[in-house]
């Protein structure tokens, strides 16, 4: 089983910047060895639906990103791909949300949030104008 912690929400005026946190616990690898996991971040604003934001893949760190954050937000991962970040830079009221970490069972992200395996409970981000 694989645990998920986010950290690092906050309440930040417009144009100011945050940086999440998640730490990921567990069993960290199948036995296949070339299989690992992949990870993003999603948000859900109030009466939304859950949106993709950032992933980074398990085996290549190849990244992808919303287009509504996209030269905003830089999703990275530490070494031991224990640790990922969202550095959440230009926010804007917009950007709002309770933003979720999530890990994927294969070494390619995805857009999809069914095609995620484990969550974490989600941290709080409010960006007032």
């Amino acid at each position: 089983q694989v645990q998920l912690v986010e950290s690092g929400g906050g309440l930040v005026q417009a144009g100011g910047s945050l940086r999440l946190s998640c730490a990921r616990s567990g069993r960290t690898f199948s036995t296949l060895a070339f299989i690992t996991y992949s990870m993003a971040w999603f948000r859900q604003a109030p009466g939304k639906e859950r949106e993709f934001v950032a992933c980074v893949s398990g085996r290549d760190g190849d990244t992808v990103y919303a287009d509504s954050v996209r030269g905003r937000f830089t999703i990275s991962r530490d070494s031991s791909e224990k640790m990922v970040y969202l550095q959440m830079n230009s926010l804007t009221p917009d950007d709002t949300a309770v933003y979720y970490c999530a890990a994927r069972r294969y070494f390619i992200g995805s857009t999809l949030p069914n095609e995620y395996d484990y969550w974490g409970q989600g941290t709080q981000v409010t960006v007032a104008s």
